[in-house]
């Protein structure tokens, strides 16, 4: 029982020590991006294709997994991971945020159309409001592929011998990390959502996959160089030095929870 307590306090220290070692300029465009991308799942992009369905999460999704393969590379798997659990649980408070605003009596500004107001904001209270299946398709997707992109880019990592910290191998870890997990993403909200709640078809939550995962992919090798030079600004000022530290004591076994 004492070891156990004593397991869990070390555990909240490395949970402090990270978040206190990520940027908080990256940290906030990871956790916001999340928050972003999981309200403009709300909006369906009109493809004019029957076979072709997708959702303005897009647009924010590739910066979530850009800002996890920084924070994934420099901190290692684990970090990622335990970030991405943040960035999930301040998404559900924020989820509950918005069901209460949209509960609470009133009238959204846009909804002062002449003869629709009242659609127009029971519109709105239900695209804040969201229903339970999305918040857990959305939560069960993000937390999957968010594990998947980490340990992949780690491992896609530990197969450069040499110059494993250029700019070839930051690409090329994230690149396939990030179009597997988009894919995975994109395939459980399809499946658990989109199939059984909005009628999708086994081709659209296929195709709506595969094309998410494309275009989230082409605008990461886009905005890659502009990550890697994050990610070389970070080594170069020893970024988050203290939890790296306290990781390899802890993995050496010589790491306690007054450990700083």
């Amino acid at each position: 029982m004492k070891k156990l307590s004593a397991n869990i306090r070390l555990f909240f220290r490395e949970y402090g020590l990270l978040i206190k070692s990520v940027p908080p300029l990256l940290l906030t465009l990871f956790v916001g991006s999340v928050v972003g991308m999981n309200l403009l799942a709300n909006k369906s992009i009109d493809t004019h294709l029957d076979w072709l369905a997708l959702d303005a999460g897009i647009i924010l999704s590739w910066l979530s997994f850009l800002t996890m393969d920084i924070i994934t590379k420099r901190f290692g798997p684990r970090a990622g991971i335990m970030i991405s659990i943040i960035a999930l649980l301040i998404n559900l408070l924020f989820a509950l945020i918005f069901f209460i605003a949209a509960i609470i009596p009133g009238v959204w500004g846009e909804s002062y159309v002449p003869g629709s107001e009242t659609v127009i904001n029971n519109a709105l209270n239900g695209t804040f409001k969201g229903t339970w299946y999305v918040l857990l398709g959305s939560s069960i997707a993000f937390a999957v592929s968010a594990i998947v992109n980490c340990i992949l880019n780690y491992l896609i990592g530990k197969g450069f011998k040499k110059n494993p910290n250029g700019f070839v191998a930051f690409a090329l870890r994230s690149y396939v990390s990030t179009g597997i997990g988009q894919f995975v993403d994109n395939i459980l909200f399809a499946f658990i959502v989109s199939y059984h709640f909005f009628g999708w078809s086994l081709v659209q939550c296929l195709t709506c996959a595969l094309t998410g995962m494309l275009f989230e992919l082409l605008f990461e090798i886009i905005f890659s160089p502009i990550g890697y030079r994050a990610l070389k600004k970070m080594e170069k000022e020893q970024t988050g030095e203290k939890y790296l530290e306290f990781m390899k004591q802890k993995k050496e076994g010589f790491a306690d929870e007054s450990a700083h």
